[in-house]
């Protein structure tokens, strides 16, 4: 499915949505790990710091870009604050390979069923990835438009 967005409200619609079709998939034993593709600006940070907010998330949220992981707990008693007790936020633009996953001790986040994980730039770890993962890819469509695609938008 494919969503276009012109704005910030827009853009918290389809996290809104997106929030919505993830509650309604079963719960896991292991970690929800939410591939964010896309080029440099197209949104990806944007949209994990939409979900945040609705989450409860009443920290900043910033690019992970040179520190890798940042990691926010979600207040229990909100959307989501039973099932999730973290969001982590990765960025791989820097790695080169999966193996560098395990400087954040990528197993056994994964391992945590607790961990909701938003990683940007799964392409560049693509062997670290879950087979489960839920892939959203974010475009330019035009002066200001985005254009957010994936199973669950």
């Amino acid at each position: 499915m494919k969503r276009e967005v012109k704005n910030l409200l827009e853009l918290r619609a389809v996290a809104e949505g997106f929030l919505s079709a993830l509650s309604l998939k079963p719960p896991k034993e292991t970690a929800t790990v939410v591939g964010l593709s896309g080029d440099l600006g197209a949104g990806k940070t944007a949209f994990t710091k939409c979900v945040a907010s609705i989450l409860g998330i009443t920290d900043v949220v910033t690019s992970p870009t040179f520190i890798l992981e940042k990691v926010y707990i979600i207040p229990r008693g909100s959307l989501f604050g039973e099932r999730f007790t973290k969001l982590i936020h990765v960025d791989a633009y820097r790695l080169e390979d999966g193996k560098e996953m395990r400087a954040l001790d990528w197993d056994a986040l994964l391992l945590d069923e607790h961990n909701l994980i938003f990683i940007e730039w799964p392409e560049q770890v693509n062997e670290a990835m879950p087979k489960d993962i839920v892939n959203l890819s974010f475009e330019y469509a035009g002066e200001g438009v985005r254009q957010i695609t994936g199973d669950l938008v």
